[in-house]
């Protein structure tokens, strides 16, 4: 069947569910977690913060997007059947009860529970004349100089509002009677939680009885019982909180860029004016005010969400820091493989045989190590790599840079349209160039999402590459806590594949056939199609077949509809989806082989892995790719195979295996696009494939847990 007719078959919008939906109920199952009440209070307050900036980024992105359709006057419906004004009305519906819930949440359990731990947050007004006289003073020397009161009347036009920034709306009066509107900005240079105990009593300490305790009040409080001094002379009828959220989906003109590196700069400064998407106020603004708001900030009122509780609380990922041990869970210290403690040279290891590393088990320490020999290495001719997301501190960079400064050839290709990560792409992208290194910073109309690094060194053989691909990024704070798969490789075939992809990068090659690695945009569909084809036929001739992918999102329609028909045709199909997923399963006669789970615990669950089974043969690939048509269609993406017999073995019996057991924090995709865990019996074992994967690395590597 060719891929018209697979679609026409399946493209009906009964088979598809809308992807939004489907993420707000991947959020969902991140606010579930907070709730969860087995897991230790400083953690809830994590996935808080989390649940908090996925919601602001997917206003940004995704709702921002469905409001430029509706402004475009676009009506047509997208393949499951709902046009963007229904989208965004079922979006905003199932949204609701979560921020009821959340706020609930916060006032009833988050709050008590810290005070019974000695950690309050107190409202100013629990304080005494002479605390708030205190606090006063501290505010006159600390937080008054940098406050900028901005007045809106006739003279003074309605002031700018920046993406995300928390908000005083101020009705004042004049003496002879005048009423103005006024703005004042809590700066986000100021922590949003003031510990408050050495301002009330400078002798005392953080602890009780050996115990941490403090306490907090939030920023907003104090500023704003301070306003008669921001503007003396005038009464303050009254004060309300608010936040707003702008459009900052960058559009790109590359195909009429220069130098793309100025044009991501002048976007970057042009997303600060992004038009307004969601105003967020606190309970109860009254009308005129909010009226001054709606209308001057150019939204409607459907865009105004009221709470009961505290505005932008993915600020308070900063009490998860507290030195409060006992209220997080037990930290893991990620193994380095013996592999690498046998040999201090990683050319040889590789040579000898492929590594596979799964983090965070595995430290990220030998990615780093690996850069940073191949820097030193006086054999070392050359070192490419693509950089994605990697951090503010990065150790990779400082190896780069050095090995440039030894005489090696370096060529980094800096993705600058990596999301929120354009500035500080832009800032290593100069440092890289200072030193003289190649950088190239993507392509026009393509991302480069592959994550690779490719080793060129002179060896008594002769030339000789090496390669490590993963599936994350080359980021040694998120490797702590993402869960993804690095892998070592000295193989000729995949070397000269990655070099091959890094000619088309930095030049002008039209490759087309790579002898291993699936490589987007040029066949990485087509051959997980093939792939899924060959267990088509091998279910249809009456043979054991099977699939499973493990991936952050599901929404590519072909795939979804070549799973469908592979369903159909008997085909046994295990799917693990953290995020969004456009697959209906379990539906007689369109997937009913199909399972599709989700796992949303410690770590955020990172790796793409694609298993055929092949009809014995077994196929293992691990890639940086969603099956998603940005992925396919839009991005430098790879999938390698794993060929390696015990390595192979490895990421089936554990990592596939184990998520597949896991019925502790998966939960199982139900046809109407909700999510359920498993009903457990009492004599069911329970699995956390998270803790399970834990333990089992340290018991590998010889560690007592």
């Amino acid at each position: 069947m060719n891929t018209k007719e697979l679609l026409k078959k399946y493209s009906k919008p009964e088979n598809f569910i809308n992807r939004d939906l489907s993420w707000v109920e991947f959020n969902k199952r991140v606010l579930d977690e907070a709730l969860n009440p087995e897991l230790p209070l400083l953690d809830k307050i994590k996935f808080i913060s989390i649940f908090c900036s996925n919601l602001d980024e997917f206003y940004m992105i995704r709702v921002s997007g469905i409001k430029e359709q509706i402004a475009a006057n676009i009506s047509e419906p997208a393949i499951d059947g709902l046009t963007p004004i229904e989208q965004l009305s079922k979006v905003e519906i199932a949204l609701k009860p979560l921020l009821k819930k959340l706020d609930n949440l916060w006032t009833t359990e988050i709050i008590p529970a810290l005070k019974e731990q000695g950690i309050s947050l107190i409202s100013i007004d629990e304080l005494g004349i002479a605390e708030k006289e205190k606090l006063t003073n501290y505010f006159k020397k600390e937080i008054f100089p940098v406050l900028t009161p901005l007045a809106f009347d006739p003279g003074r036009p309605f002031p700018y509002i920046s993406n995300l920034s928390l908000n005083l709306a101020i009705l004042i009066q004049k003496p002879n009677g005048e009423q103005h509107f006024a703005r004042v900005k809590m700066p986000s240079i100021l922590p949003r939680l003031l510990q408050i105990d050495s301002i009330l009593d400078s002798s005392k300490q953080s602890s009780v009885d050996g115990n941490f305790s403090a306490t907090y009040i939030w920023l907003g409080d104090i500023i704003k019982n301070n306003l008669n001094l921001l503007f003396p002379g005038m009464e303050i009828v009254e004060a309300h909180r608010f936040r707003i959220t702008r459009n900052t989906d960058i559009e790109l003109q590359e195909d009429e860029a220069d130098d793309l590196l100025s044009v991501m700069e002048e976007n970057i400064k042009q997303r600060r004016f992004g038009s307004v998407v969601r105003l967020e106020v606190g309970h109860p603004m009254p009308d005129f005010m909010l009226d001054t708001l709606i209308e001057n900030l150019e939204i409607n009122k459907e865009d105004v969400h009221t709470s009961d509780g505290p505005l932008g609380l993915s600020d308070v990922m900063s009490l998860y820091n507290l030195p409060v041990h006992q209220l997080k869970e037990k930290p893991f210290y990620p193994v380095t493989p013996k592999v690498f403690e046998e040999d201090e040279d990683y050319f040889s290891i590789i040579r000898q045989k492929d590594i596979l590393l799964h983090h965070p088990y595995h430290s990220f320490t030998p990615v780093i190590d690996f850069i940073k020999n191949a820097a030193k290495d006086p054999d070392v001719l050359a070192i490419k790599q693509t950089l994605y997301r990697v951090g503010s501190d990065s150790p990779i960079i400082k190896c780069l840079i050095e090995a440039a400064e030894m005489g090696k050839q370096v060529a980094v290709l800096v993705e600058l349209k990596a999301r929120f990560d354009e500035q500080n792409n832009i800032f290593w992208a100069r440092e890289l160039e200072k030193v003289g290194i190649h950088v190239v910073y993507g392509l026009v109309g393509l991302k480069i999402h592959a994550k690779m690094t490719l080793v060129v060194r002179k060896e008594y053989d002769g030339v000789k590459r090496y390669v490590h691909i993963s599936t994350g990024n080359y980021n040694a704070i998120t490797a702590k806590l993402y869960t993804d798969l690095g892998f070592f490789t000295s193989d000729e075939d995949i070397c000269g594949d990655v070099s091959d992809i890094f000619n088309f990068l930095t030049g002008y090659s039209k490759q087309k056939e790579y002898k291993k690695l699936l490589v987007s945009p040029v066949n990485m569909r087509e051959k997980v199609l093939e792939l899924i084809y060959k267990e088509i036929e091998n279910a249809s001739a009456g043979t054991e077949s099977k699939i499973y992918m493990k991936l952050n999102s599901l929404v590519d329609p072909l795939v979804i509809s070549a799973l469908y028909e592979a369903s159909s045709a008997g085909v046994d199909i295990k799917l693990v989806v953290r995020g969004v997923c456009s697959l209906i399963p379990g539906v007689k006669g369109l997937s009913e082989n199909i399972e599709v789970k989700s796992i949303v615990g410690r770590y955020l669950e990172h790796s793409r892995v694609f298993y055929f089974y092949n009809g014995g043969n077994e196929k293992v690939f691990i890639s940086s790719a969603d099956m998603m048509q940005r992925n396919l269609d839009r991005r430098v993406e790879v999938a390698v195979p794993v060929e390696n017999q015990k390595l192979k073995e490895e990421i089936i019996s554990t990592l596939i295996k184990v998520t597949l057991k896991d019925n502790v924090k998966a939960r199982l995709l139900q046809p109407d696009g909700s999510y359920k865990f498993a009903e457990l019996k009492e004599t069911t074992k329970k699995v956390n494939s998270q803790e399970w994967l834990m333990k089992h690395t340290l018991k590998a590597a010889g560690v007592r847990g």
